[in-house]
């Protein structure tokens, strides 16, 4: 469903990327992980066309992206939640999941997305006229997902949903995200530093180091493997 051929990217006269490739399959969940600093989120923002690769090609669903303008990505169903959250603290949640669906234009359709969310995240039910500022992390995070939702993806881009998130929460939000790709077919790319959670959810897994994909396996063999359990797993 996506592919990255060869992407390299620059920082100015730094290079963050040095020519990697990637599939990730219809209906799958893959993770790239790697420390502080690899270039997984830049990985992220390339795909999703807001850095621009200084070589290679993306292809999703058969087309071209790469060159492609941020919105026109999302308008084809490919969506990031972004590391941070960046929920739009003075809104409601609410008028943060609107802010989603702003490509749609069936209300109906919005409705049911909406409801979807709710159902996912009952939390959000019951926060709904709540502002989005005065949410816990985990409640932003769980806003953040839903507002990507809303745009009804066929493939989402996680870029560190655990990152700052009490641990209780961290099991209750990788939980749904393993429902929505079960329940609705999303295909999903997730950047995660806490490696065990990822490769437990995920059914292939990558290992990028400065700015180079090193390995590439099923999440189990990865999860075997001495080095990545030397490096990523504690051990």
């Amino acid at each position: 469903m996506l592919t990255l051929e060869n992407i390299a990217v620059n920082y100015g006269a730094i290079r963050a990327l040095h020519g990697i490739s990637l599939a990730v399959e219809a209906g799958s969940i893959v993770t790239l992980i790697g420390s502080n600093g690899a270039g997984k989120s830049t990985a992220l923002r390339t795909i999703s066309g807001l850095l621009k690769p200084a070589s290679g090609g993306i292809t999703y669903n058969g087309e071209r992206i790469d060159g492609l303008a941020p919105h026109k990505i999302v308008a084809r169903g490919l969506c990031q939640v972004p590391e941070g959250r960046m929920v739009f603290a003075n809104l409601t949640v609410r008028e943060n999941l609107m802010m989603g669906a702003y490509l749609q234009h069936d209300a109906a359709a919005v409705r049911r997305e909406r409801d979807y969310v709710f159902s996912v995240f009952p939390r959000l039910a019951e926060r709904e006229k709540q502002q989005a500022g005065t949410l816990s992390g985990g409640e932003q995070q769980m806003l953040a997902i839903g507002r990507a939702l809303m745009a009804q993806p066929k493939f989402l881009m996680l870029d560190e949903p655990s990152l700052g998130i009490a641990p209780l929460l961290v099991k209750s939000i990788f939980a749904q995200i393993v429902e929505i790709n079960r329940s609705r077919g999303i295909t999903m790319l997730l950047v995660e530093q806490n490696a065990n959670l990822a490769l437990e959810i995920a059914t292939h897994g990558y290992v990028l180091e400065t700015g180079r994909i090193i390995l590439h396996d099923r999440s189990a063999a990865l999860r075997a493997d001495p080095k990545v359990r030397s490096a990523y797993l504690g051990g």
